[in-house]
C-alpha cells in the first residue's frame, strides 16, 4: 500500500444526556473552542449515541439543543467550525454498520465502559450499548480525522478506532482510513465530584450540589463551590502534598483550568492558604469564567429556532465531507450502488 497523507482535521462529539456539566466543559468544550483555527474541527452532538439506553423523546430533543447551545455560548464558531447532530448525517449510521462487520466481538468484550454501564445486566442492555464503539469509530473516520481530544476514560475507544482503520485498510490493501490519534493535554481533564473527590464529576449523581451545571446561574455557581468539600489543612507547597488529598487536588485542578494556569502555578501561589480564601476565590473566578456561558446559553434556548438553523447549516456542511468518504468506502468494499 501506498503512504496517504491525510488532512490535519479534529473531531469529537458530546452525548445529549443529562445536561451539561462544567467537567464537559473543562475536559472537552473550552479545549474544542482552543483548537479553532489550527486545523479543520468538526464537532458533534452525538444523539444516536444517547438512544443506546432509553430517552426521552421531548427531552432528547431539547438535550440536543442544550448541548449545541453550551458549545456556541462557549465560544465555538459555526464559521470555524463545522457543528451538527450526529443524526442529521446519515452517513454516520451507514459506516457504523460496515464497521461492525470488520470490528471483531474479541475487540468489544475488552471495552470496559461497557461492562461499566452495563454492570451485572449485561444480557439485557441494548445491543446498541454493546456496540456503540463500532459507531463511535465510524464518527471519526466519516471524516478522516486524524486528531481526537479525549479524556483518559475514552482513550480506548480512539484504539479501537485505530484497529478497525488498520483492519480495514490491510483487508481491502488501500491506505484509505488514517490512524487516528487522542490528543490528551492539559489541566482537569478529569473533573470530580464537588462532594466526593474520587468519583468523576456526573450528569446523574444524586445532589445537585455534587456538580456546577452549565446552566447554574452566578448565585448557584458561587454556593456550590464555597460548600463543596474539602480537609482541615491548608493548600500545601507542592503538588505532591496533593497526593492523598482528592478533594483539595480536585479544587486546584478545577481553579487550575478555569485560569489557564498548571496545578503547579496555583500551588505556588496559594501555599499555605486555608480553605476560607481559597474556596471564595475559586467560586469568584468560577463566576466570571462560566455566568456569561450559562446566560448565554439560557438565550439560545430560549429561541430554539436559532439553534436548530446552525445545526441545520452545519450538517449540510458536514455531509459535503462525509458522503464522498463513505461513497468510496462502499467502492472499495464491493456494494453495488445507484450510479449518479
Amino acid at each position: 500500500m501506498t503512504e496517504t497523507t491525510f488532512t490535519p482535521r479534529v473531531f469529537s462529539g458530546i452525548k445529549p444526556s443529562g445536561g451539561l456539566t462544567l467537567g464537559n466543559y473543562l475536559g472537552a468544550i473550552k479545549r474544542f473552542v482552543g483548537m479553532q483555527g489550527a486545523m479543520e474541527t468538526i464537532y458533534c452532538v452525538v444523539d444516536l449515541h444517547a438512544i443506546t439506553v432509553w430517552q426521552d423523546p421531548a427531552e432528547l430533543r431539547n438535550m440536543t439543543r442544550e448541548v449545541a447551545a453550551g458549545y456556541l455560548a462557549s465560544g465555538l464558531d459555526p464559521d470555524k467550525s463545522i457543528l451538527f447532530n450526529q443524526s442529521a448525517v446519515p452517513a454516520h449510521a451507514e459506516l457504523g454498520w460496515i464497521f461492525n462487520c470488520v470490528a471483531r466481538v474479541g475487540w468489544m468484550n475488552r471495552m470496559t465502559q461497557f461492562k461499566d454501564k452495563a454492570g451485572s445486566n449485561a444480557e439485557k442492555v441494548s445491543l446498541g450499548l454493546y456496540a456503540y464503539p463500532s459507531l463511535m469509530a465510524a464518527d471519526i473516520l466519516l471524516y478522516h480525522a486524524t486528531h481526537v481530544p479525549v479524556g483518559d476514560d475514552q482513550k480506548q475507544h480512539v484504539e479501537l478506532t485505530r484497529d478497525i482503520a488498520a483492519k480495514f485498510n490491510h483487508d481491502f490493501k488501500r491506505d484509505f482510513f488514517p490512524l487516528t490519534e487522542p490528543v490528551i493535554e492539559g489541566p482537569a481533564m478529569r473533573i470530580m465530584n464537588l462532594r466526593d473527590g474520587t468519583k468523576k464529576m456526573s450528569k446523574s449523581g444524586e445532589s445537585d450540589m455534587e456538580r456546577i451545571n452549565m446552566t447554574d446561574d452566578a448565585d448557584k455557581i458561587a454556593k456550590k463551590f464555597k460548600k463543596a468539600k474539602t480537609d482541615p489543612e491548608p493548600l500545601p507547597e507542592t503538588l505532591e502534598g496533593l497526593k492523598d488529598r482528592p478533594e483539595a487536588r480536585n479544587l486546584v485542578e478545577i481553579y487550575a483550568a478555569l485560569n489557564d494556569q498548571t496545578s503547579e502555578a496555583v500551588i505556588t501561589e496559594y501555599a499555605g492558604a486555608g480553605w476560607g480564601k481559597f474556596k471564595p476565590t475559586l467560586a469568584d473566578l468560577a463566576v466570571e469564567k462560566l455566568s456569561p456561558i450559562s446566560a448565554e446559553m439560557a438565550r439560545l434556548m430560549d429561541d430554539p429556532a436559532e439553534i436548530d438553523a446552525i445545526l441545520a447549516k452545519g450538517a449540510e456542511k458536514a455531509r459535503a465531507v462525509a458522503e464522498p468518504i463513505l461513497k468510496d468506502t462502499y467502492e472499495i468494499v464491493g456494494l453495488l450502488r445507484p450510479a449518479g
